[in-house]
């Protein structure tokens, strides 16, 4: 996953205070009147976590672990999550696919849901007095939530909790800023393709159709005339589909793949290892744009990025974007590195065509493969960072992973900061 621990800012106030990268140290002084002060009298630290997306939900559990690590008191969450945060402990107010919607158009049907989610949420929030709010990604919902949130503060005429934003690189990359580090978790070493039942002169792809229900729909029928293309002219093609851990999108895929042209599996999203088991089986990939694309380059498999979006919501991204590729290896690198059929050219025929390209053309695959590495780089903690985030606490090594990063940047922030 690529992450970055971006601003943090009290809900109260307008000025915003960037975030200075530290290392938690449990033997600090404790301030009474800071908010890890105000946690020690209440004897837990109360933590809102927002998250609207399965890419979030698994960031968040990370962050949620990490702090729980590192606090000098035990750590109470509340908030919206996933499945991925229910087992840190995270009750959700409602199902996390309810908020989970990307683009303009596709965002006016349901307008009217998001906004009594927003409440509720924030009605939440207000009644669990948390000493800290995060949110990850899902910008949208995220920022109106601290305007609410700062808004109810300054009619009670009380101090708010600091709020931390917690987002992906693709933010940046879209805005022409900055990307600071990145982390992946991977079990190896690979299995066979006997794993999959595949005989070994089969060609198998995989496919990642996205992890919201309206990315998928939009995608996965594209995907699907594909395979059939496809099927024509590769022998013994099999596919493999890559599951969301988000109900919605399960129920979804399930139901599509019983008219698959071609035999398919199905692997859920919950679980790394059988992820990756299938990623080191496949011959190619082929994505929706997302952080995915970056981790098709941790596995070194070869892939193609596809999108489609609804007309309005197209047109702009055409005008608003600064960049000529969608992929973060390609923005990286500033290169098309990894093929990619956008918008109108996200046909099957286009897709069939690059596919094919890229099965047949060992050069292409190995062009993918080479500049991992060089993106790797470009995404890994400076060496000054990942040093500064090796410390001993209580006897414990805290290595630099950004969850680990980011909760100790947390806790040092509000022990710093006067309520």
């Amino acid at each position: 996953m690529v992450m970055a621990l971006r601003t943090v800012w009290r809900l109260y106030g307008n000025r915003r205070r960037p975030c200075v990268l530290g290392v938690w140290r449990s033997h600090a002084s404790i301030s009474g009147n800071s908010v890890l002060g105000m946690a020690a009298r209440d004897g837990e630290l109360r933590a809102f976590v927002v998250a609207g997306e399965v890419s979030g939900d698994t960031i968040a559990s990370r962050l949620m672990t990490a702090l729980k690590t590192l606090s000098p008191f035990p750590v109470r969450f509340a908030g919206v999550g996933g499945v991925m945060m229910s087992k840190q402990g995270l009750k959700s107010l409602f199902p996390m696919e309810d908020i989970s919607v990307m683009g303009i158009w596709e965002l006016m049907p349901h307008l009217g849901k998001i906004r009594v989610k927003l409440k509720e949420t924030v009605d939440a929030a207000l009644l669990f007095q948390p000493h800290v709010v995060v949110t990850v990604d899902s910008k949208g919902f995220s920022f109106r939530l601290l305007k609410l949130l700062r808004a109810r503060h300054s009619q009670q005429y009380a101090d708010g909790p600091i709020h931390f934003h917690y987002v992906a690189p693709s933010f940046w990359a879209w805005k022409g800023g900055q990307v600071e580090w990145t982390v992946s978790e991977f079990c190896g070493p690979p299995y066979i393709r006997r794993c999959l039942g595949v005989e070994s002169g089969g060609t198998i792809i995989s496919l990642l159709p996205g992890s919201r229900l309206q990315e998928v729909a939009r995608m996965l029928p594209i995907f699907a005339e594909t395979v059939t293309m496809l099927k024509s002219s590769i022998l013994e093609l099999l596919t493999v589909i890559h599951v969301a851990p988000n109900q919605h999108v399960e129920d979804y895929i399930d139901g599509f793949v019983r008219k698959w042209p071609v035999p398919v599996i199905l692997i859920p999203g919950g679980e790394a290892q059988p992820k990756y088991e299938a990623l080191s089986a496949s011959r190619i990939a082929l994505c929706t744009s997302g952080t995915v694309a970056v981790e098709m380059q941790l596995a070194r498999l070869p892939c193609v990025v596809a999108y489609r979006a609804h007309l309005l919501t197209e047109l702009f991204i055409r005008y608003k974007a600064k960049i000529p590729y969608i992929s973060l290896p390609n923005i990286l690198l500033n290169t098309s590195v990894i093929p990619e059929a956008l918008f109108e050219q996200c046909t099957p025929g286009k897709l069939t065509s690059l596919l094919m390209e890229l099965i047949h053309d060992e050069g292409l695959r190995e062009k993918q493969a080479l500049a991992a590495p060089e993106v790797m780089k470009l995404l890994w903690p400076s060496e000054k960072l990942a040093k500064g985030a090796q410390r001993e606490s209580s006897g414990k090594c805290l290595y630099g992973s950004p969850s680990m990063i980011a909760a100790s940047t947390i806790l040092d922030y509000v022990k710093t900061t006067s309520i």
